[in-house]
């Protein structure tokens, strides 16, 4: 009876202390408000100086979709607003169809930047690469746009041409024609390797699974003694993350494949595989390059935490965030796409930044075996300024020799390096197995001065 009583007056005497607690946490959370509605009146003293005093009438919506998207992408690289239109035409996405170029582009520093074409789209067969800047569409900067307002440029009625100034390390601005066409994404496709299948998985839209587990079922009518699969994730620039988890479920047969986590510690959301392994067991090596992100990035991490498959090829991009598309007004205001959290794989690691580490890394080519001597980071979720920060005392790999590039002769044309190592893994059972080729000389970057100036003979000089 006195244990109740004790506490009953303890809840009382906290109880008491805890109304002055009160009144001053409201007090200290106001001021933050009331400076949040400073900033929000000095947004709408900008709003009508702009609208009385620019030189030029100007369109008051689109001076608001501008801000609030400028708010967002402040946050992050990932962070978004979509327009009405622009949410629609992400939907189209999603769904696997739309008309345009077949081209995944962010936004970096004001710049269009390509993160992957799409294969067999116009832009893929037009040669245009992972981390080639777009400048201009038809003659028209480009320059300072929101990806939304690029994206608008680009996409159109089907037959129509289309014209990209392209930057590009080390070459000059070009520009490059295109016909726009009715992308229909294929997102999964197979051929037989000899006893090896070979799954491409392009992207991830809402018809991934299906498409991969078609094929999977396909190649194994044709060949039921496959020895083992290649799973090729290169240039894969994401998308659904259910279609990740889903795409992981073929190989597993039970299992944590994915984990995210938002703003508070206790808010874990877990993605885990059911019964059953589409490919009954077979050893899987997953093929991945600086150009395969998030979703993608999933799928090879969760295969390689799970001892499941070896990763052969280069670091991959290092999107570890997961993006949310909460719709405004049911979309009639477009939406928001909002970070909300970051994944983990199945080790509990966040590979923000980072990227999915080979065990086997291989360069495609020897010029690529250059470029990472020189500059690790010329295409990375590493290279935007405002990123996410990786987890503390974790940084991607600086510049460094790769492991492995073709030898002098391979043609590179005709040949796909990268594909042969990994046909090699399932060769030799292991990455530890298979006979390692000798290092690439890749020499690494110098530090270079500024250029000495000409300085003409004194005879020649007039």
């Amino acid at each position: 009876m006195r244990k109740y009583l004790l506490i009953g007056v303890s809840a009382f005497v906290l109880g008491a202390g805890s109304m002055a607690y009160v009144s001053q946490q409201a007090l200290a959370s106001a001021q933050p408000r009331t400076n949040t509605y400073k900033m929000l009146e000095l947004f709408g003293d900008v709003l009508d100086t702009v609208e009385r005093q620019y030189v030029t009438e100007v369109d008051d919506k689109k001076l608001i979709e501008a801000a609030i998207d400028g708010m967002l992408t402040s946050l992050d690289p990932h962070s978004n607003y979509l327009n009405p239109e622009s949410f629609d035409d992400m939907r189209d996405q999603t769904r696997g169809e739309y008309g345009g170029l077949g081209i995944e582009v962010t936004s970096e520093d004001g710049v269009v930047k390509v993160i992957s074409p799409m294969d067999g789209t116009p832009a893929f067969k037009a040669g245009i690469k992972a981390g080639d800047y777009i400048t201009a569409v038809n003659g028209g900067s480009v320059l300072g746009l929101s990806v939304s307002d690029a994206v608008k440029q680009m996409r159109g009625k089907p037959g129509e041409a289309v014209t990209l100034t392209i930057a590009r390390e080390k070459t000059d601005p070009f520009d490059v024609k295109l016909v726009r066409e009715v992308i229909k994404t294929k997102s999964a496709t197979g051929k037989l390797i000899g006893d090896y299948g070979y799954l491409r998985v392009s992207a991830f839209n809402e018809k991934t699974t299906d498409e991969a587990e078609a094929v999977i079922t396909d190649l194994r009518a044709k060949n039921p003694k496959i020895k083992g699969w290649i799973l090729d994730l290169r240039n894969n620039p994401g998308g659904l993350l259910d279609q990740a988890v889903g795409i992981s479920d073929l190989f597993l047969e039970g299992g944590e494949i994915v984990s995210q986590r938002g703003r508070d510690p206790r808010d874990v959301e877990r993605y885990n595989a059911r019964p059953g392994d589409a490919t009954g067991g077979a050893p899987i090596v997953v093929l991945t390059n600086s150009g395969t992100a998030s979703a993608a990035e999933i799928v090879a991490g969760a295969l390689q935490d799970r001892k499941r498959a070896e990763v052969v090829g280069l670091t991959s991009f290092g999107k570890g965030s997961v993006q949310t598309v909460i719709p405004l007004r049911g979309g009639m205001d477009g939406a928001l796409k909002l970070t909300t959290a970051r994944y983990y794989t199945p080790s509990g690691k966040s590979i923000q930044k980072t990227g999915i580490i080979p065990d086997l890394e291989v360069a495609q080519t020897r010029e690529d075996a250059q470029a990472i001597a020189n500059r690790a980071f010329q295409f990375s979720e590493a290279s935007f300024r405002n990123a996410l920060n990786a987890e503390e005392g974790k940084a991607r790999i600086g510049a460094h020799e790769p492991a492995e590039a073709p030898p002098e002769g391979f043609d590179a044309k005709t040949g796909d390096f990268q594909l042969s190592r990994a046909e090699d893994v399932l060769k030799y059972g292991s990455v530890a197995a298979t006979p390692k080729l000798p290092k690439p000389q890749a020499r690494l970057a110098e530090v270079i001065g500024p250029k000495a100036p000409k300085v003409e003979p004194p005879q020649a000089k007039k």
